[in-house]
């Protein structure tokens, strides 16, 4: 009898811990409209966005999960700083072209003027 009760409660436990880790993710998305509100929230010091978008950068948005350890994010820019904030990328060996700085990587579309970026895992 003891040891029903036993795994009844392990289960109700498993369960219970199941449903929080489902429903209860520590995500937040935050969207910014341009660079002065970035700089406002204080979200490079937070490390949610790369402290090189270009001043243009503009519809700014970035989704961080605290559990998992990961960050999306992805902005616009004007083409007249399409030059300069290409300088602060080093290019990574892969067929995606696939930039990095520091511990972001970057895909650009140039000619969308849109940047992706996410964070660096430990494998890579």
């Amino acid at each position: 009898m003891k040891y029903k009760l036993l795994i009844m409660a392990f289960a109700i436990a498993g369960l219970i811990y199941l449903l929080f880790s489902v429903f209860f993710v520590d995500v937040q998305i935050n969207k910014y409209s341009d660079i002065a509100a970035v700089k406002d929230q204080k979200a490079v010091q937070h490390g949610w966005i790369p402290g090189i978008l270009p001043e243009s950068a503009y519809d700014i948005a970035e989704t961080h999960n605290i559990d998992k350890n990961t960050l999306f994010g992805s902005f616009k820019y004007k083409e007249e700083d399409e030059e300069a904030f290409l300088k602060h990328l080093s290019p990574m060996n892969d067929e995606k072209q696939t930039m990095y700085w520091e511990n972001f990587l970057f895909r650009v579309d140039k000619e969308k003027n849109l940047v992706k970026y996410r964070n660096r895992t430990l494998a890579q």
